[in-house]
């Protein structure tokens, strides 16, 4: 049995950003592995912020809590 796996961020935006980088071509593999990394890291700061608010007090996260969280990350 195959297992299909859903990317988070979908491909087209993530190729479109390495060729604005200067990439030629991208490989469905790289597009893969490049929406991954970017769903962790974008994981790590969504963590990151929510501990931000809670400690401020706040359910809400907000802009601050993400540029804070995206420097300490």
């Amino acid at each position: 049995m195959v297992t299909r796996r859903t990317a988070i961020i979908p491909k087209a935006p993530l190729g479109r950003i390495l060729n604005k980088m200067g990439a030629k071509r991208v490989s469905d593999s790289a597009l893969d592995l490049f929406s991954e990394v970017l769903a962790e890291i974008g994981t790590d700061i969504a963590e990151q912020a929510a501990k931000i608010a809670k400690h401020a007090g706040r359910k809400t996260i907000h802009e601050e809590d993400i540029k804070l969280a995206s420097k300490q990350v």
